[in-house]
């Protein structure tokens, strides 16, 4: 079953591309004459004919809005220095990240489950959502949890109310820990992070 699906699937996809290549004519050539690796076989396209065969099929739409580009390929805002208060570094972060994704790394305190612990994550996420700071939440430990912020800037108001927290161990953000209520020893070791 699985076997005639796929075979059916690339059927479908070959006469598809082919079509295409029939019915779009491409980038006009001089005289009417095809590139080379138009003149192939549609079977025998390498990866790099499939990519100029999707930028002639690209080259005559409109680019897309900003807000609609993948972040990496959209402009970042522009940030006025002479608003910013240069003395404190956290605010000149916060501000250099804002529309970007940001991690955060946040542990719990204490001998936890990770049952408990993704219980416990799980209710700062609510409360950081009812306070209109959105983050998705990931466990990648038994008491280590990754908070991921569309915009970064968010972050470390997060981070505020997170170290609050009296099961909270630390808060990792851009390589800087920072140690929460639930660290009794406010000091933290590599090892405790591990």
């Amino acid at each position: 079953m699985f076997l005639k699906t796929r075979t059916s699937k690339l059927i479908f996809l070959l006469f598809f591309v082919n079509s295409l290549l029939i019915v779009s004519g491409g980038k006009k050539s001089k005289n009417g004459e095809k590139p080379a690796w138009a003149k192939k076989d549609i079977r025998d396209y390498s990866e790099a004919d499939l990519e100029r065969l999707l930028d002639q099929w690209d080259e005559d739409e409109e680019p897309l809005p900003d807000d609609e580009l993948p972040e990496h390929l959209r402009k970042p805002p522009a940030i006025d220095f002479s608003k910013i208060d240069a003395s404190d570094p956290e605010n000149l972060l916060k501000v250099s990240k804002k529309g970007k994704t940001i991690m955060t790394f946040v542990q719990v305190s204490g001998d936890t489950t990770r049952n408990e612990a993704d219980e416990l994550t799980k209710l700062w996420q609510s409360a950081l959502w009812n306070n209109h700071i959105q983050a998705e939440r990931f466990m990648v430990d038994d008491n280590r949890a990754i908070f991921m912020f569309r915009d970064g800037s968010q972050a470390w108001e997060a981070k505020n109310f997170l170290i609050d927290q009296d099961r909270c161990f630390s808060v990792t953000i851009e390589n800087k820990v920072y140690p929460g209520k639930g660290n009794s020893d406010k000091v933290l070791s590599k090892s405790s992070l591990i």
